[in-house]
């Protein structure tokens, strides 16, 4: 399999974000969870997007994941790597952002890395290297308070900076409004002058298309899903993607067995779909502080979903209001609460799936990394769009058969997007 483009997403909900972008932009596209094993038969496809869970680890573990991703993607003929991020950049000042833009950088020979998280179609917008969400600067905005990784700093160029060794540049809107030509030449001034990346404003998507025509000459790039639609378009535009793109006729096959829905995610979009949810189907709220303490919430949330599922989906929810996420953190500490909510809504996606669900959604990005990675699921075919950023997806050699999943960021999807997501997997 010689693939076009590679990209190394950091969670597996940015992940599929970005392979539907690719897909609904021409390519053929194949999401993969981890490096796969060389036993797994992968479809001929453009591209392929390494699901990796790096968002929030040590960032020298980040580095060495995505470097071997880098190298597995090499050498399959990705002549460019895209490093997919979060489209608010979540990270913190020791990284992970930098420290992995700069490695891979390093594996493909250095260069300046062109960087940016705007994706006008999710309102993420970047104007003078500040990121903005629906118009409101980061850090005032409801995005600002990541229960991992709380972003309190609009400005990129300085956010980065803290993160990497070399030096931080910007590309502002005049220079991209002014065509591919003016950014290359403006790319070439900074790298000249020593700088080793280079936010780039973005607010329309031929901002995106510009930047995505100059980051295809370069080896590696960083950025959300809307420079996945720049590079993808600019593929297009080249005249190297002969298979017309659309998603595999298998991957909206329908499948059988029973539904559930499992939210980990405090986003406020979750918490308002949770209490939509309720309307018309049963949800069970799990008590956070009760989930750090023991196995008991665990074993009664299967319970009450072996009592229900049989009759229609159930939702269960580990989501919590923020002031309670921060009592939390406060008692038990920032990761080790992130850790147990993990693995305990984990713990209960198996043991759903154990009991016959086959369509499943999951909320949350750290939520929905801990579920695909206890049921062992090596790939996806990327589906219709649910919403937007969120595909149907079907696995690829799933030990337990064929499942439709929706790995749904936390803050993704409009009030009813529960019910619009079960209704597309049939």
């Amino acid at each position: 399999m010689a693939i076009l483009l590679g990209s190394i997403a950091d969670d597996y909900t940015g992940a599929s974000d970005l392979a539907n972008t690719l897909t609904k932009n021409g390519l053929r596209t194949v999401q993969t969870v981890g490096i796969p094993d060389p036993s797994l038969a992968l479809p001929d496809v453009d591209a392929v997007v390494v699901s990796l869970k790096i968002r929030s680890v040590p960032a020298s573990d980040a580095v060495t994941a995505a470097t071997s991703a880098e190298r597995w993607l090499r050498q399959r003929g990705a002549s460019h790597v895209l490093y997919k991020i979060c489209s608010t950049f979540d990270s913190t000042d020791a990284g992970n952002i930098g420290p992995v833009t700069e490695a891979l950088s390093h594996a493909a020979g250095g260069g300046i890395v062109l960087v940016t998280p705007a994706f006008p179609e999710t309102g993420r917008t970047v104007y003078l290297g500040h990121l903005f969400v629906g118009g409101q600067p980061l850090n005032e905005s409801p995005l600002k308070d990541h229960p991992l990784n709380p972003m309190h700093d609009a400005n990129l160029v300085r956010v980065l900076t803290r993160q990497s060794h070399g030096a931080v540049g910007l590309i502002d809107l005049t220079a991209i409004a002014a065509g591919p030509a003016v950014v290359k030449t403006r790319l070439e001034a900074l790298s000249a002058a020593g700088v080793t990346a280079a936010i780039a404003d973005a607010i329309f998507e031929r901002d995106l298309e510009t930047l995505g025509e100059i980051a295809l000459e370069t080896p590696v790039s960083t950025g959300a899903s809307g420079l996945g639609l720049g590079l993808a378009r600019a593929l297009v535009r080249s005249g190297r993607i002969s298979s017309g793109g659309a998603a595999p006729a298998d991957s909206i096959r329908p499948v059988g067995g029973l539904s559930a829905i499992v939210a980990g995610s405090c986003s406020k979009a979750t918490l308002r779909q949770l209490e939509v949810a309720e309307r018309s189907m049963p949800v069970l709220r799990l008590d956070p502080e009760r989930l750090l303490a023991g196995p008991d919430e665990i074993a009664a949330a299967i319970s009450w979903a072996g009592d229900r599922i049989a009759a229609g989906p159930v939702v269960i929810a580990a989501s919590a209001a923020p002031e309670t996420v921060t009592r939390l953190q406060s008692l038990y500490g920032r990761e080790a609460s992130g850790h147990a909510i993990e693995t305990a809504t984990s713990i209960i996606t198996a043991e759903l799936v154990a009991r016959g669900v086959r369509r499943l959604v999951v909320a949350g990005g750290e939520t929905s990394g801990a579920a695909v990675d206890r049921l062992a699921i090596p790939a996806f075919l990327i589906g219709p769009e649910i919403a937007a950023g969120v595909p149907v997806l079907r696995t690829v050699g799933n030990a337990q058969g064929d499942m439709l999943l929706a790995l749904k960021s936390g803050n993704f999807g409009g009030e009813d997007f529960f019910a619009a997501a079960l209704a597309m997997m049939h």
